[in-house]
């Protein structure tokens, strides 16, 4: 037996199990890792990020705690809706404000109409009605003109009667044209003034200047200054 066959016979009862934790350790190579606490690979499309044994969470990340990804749609959202909540408010104000100046317009519109209905009955009432106290004053002139005609038609009424109840008769009548405004014109002897007065002639003579009215064949008259009729006169030459 030589050296070499002698030193594999006394040790061949120690080689097997070298083999075998060999062999171990090539079936399983993560074994001998895991033993020594090495942290094993992940596997392929696996996440790899381990937190180490006894490490906290950070504050903010507890499970289930809103991250600011979270809030911010939130919060936005509130914005939007505390938004539309105030446009809602100024749309309803200025709608309510619309309604009443739209219902203060179209009471404007009645009372413009209204009064022009108004003015319109004044108006026709007064072209209408506008003589009637001017009528008033005038039914006893006529009455005492009705009475003057039958005492003239009666024979046993003087002459003189009859002309003091013409004279009574004018004087109420004149008394009831200047309650009106109603003025007469007589410019007997007075300058001609071609604003109130209409020469009917011209007449010469030496006992008055010239222009002066020698007769008034009409009276004139005035209604409140204004001109109604001019007085015909006949003026010296």
């Amino acid at each position: 037996m030589t050296k070499e066959q002698q030193t594999v016979a006394n040790t061949g009862g120690q080689e097997h199990p070298r083999q075998d934790a060999d062999e171990m350790s090539i079936a399983d190579p993560t074994a001998k890792q895991r033993g020594e606490g090495e942290v094993p690979q992940s596997a392929p499309g696996e996440a790899a990020a381990p937190r180490e044994a006894g490490a906290e969470p950070e504050p903010g990340k507890a499970a289930g705690a809103p991250t600011a990804e979270t809030l911010e749609p939130a919060e936005a959202a509130e914005d939007k809706l505390r938004s539309l909540e105030e446009v809602t408010r100024v749309l309803e104000d200025t709608k309510r404000k619309a309604e009443e100046h739209w219902n203060a317009l179209l009471r404007a519109q009645a009372e413009l109409e209204n009064l022009r209905k108004r003015s319109a009955r004044e108006v026709e009432n007064a072209r209408k009605f506008g003589l009637e106290r001017f009528a008033a004053e005038l039914l006893p002139v006529k009455d005492s003109l009705e009475l003057g005609v039958a005492a003239a038609q009666d024979e046993s009424v003087s002459l003189v009667s009859v002309r003091e109840g013409m004279d009574l008769t004018l004087k109420m009548l004149k008394t009831a044209m200047e309650k009106f405004g109603i003025e007469e014109i007589a410019p007997h002897s007075q300058s001609f003034n071609p604003e109130f007065h209409e020469a009917m002639s011209v007449q010469e003579t030496d006992k008055v200047p010239s222009g002066t009215v020698l007769t008034v064949v009409q009276k004139g008259y005035l209604l409140n200054g204004r001109l109604v009729r001019p007085a015909m006169v006949i003026v010296a030459k």
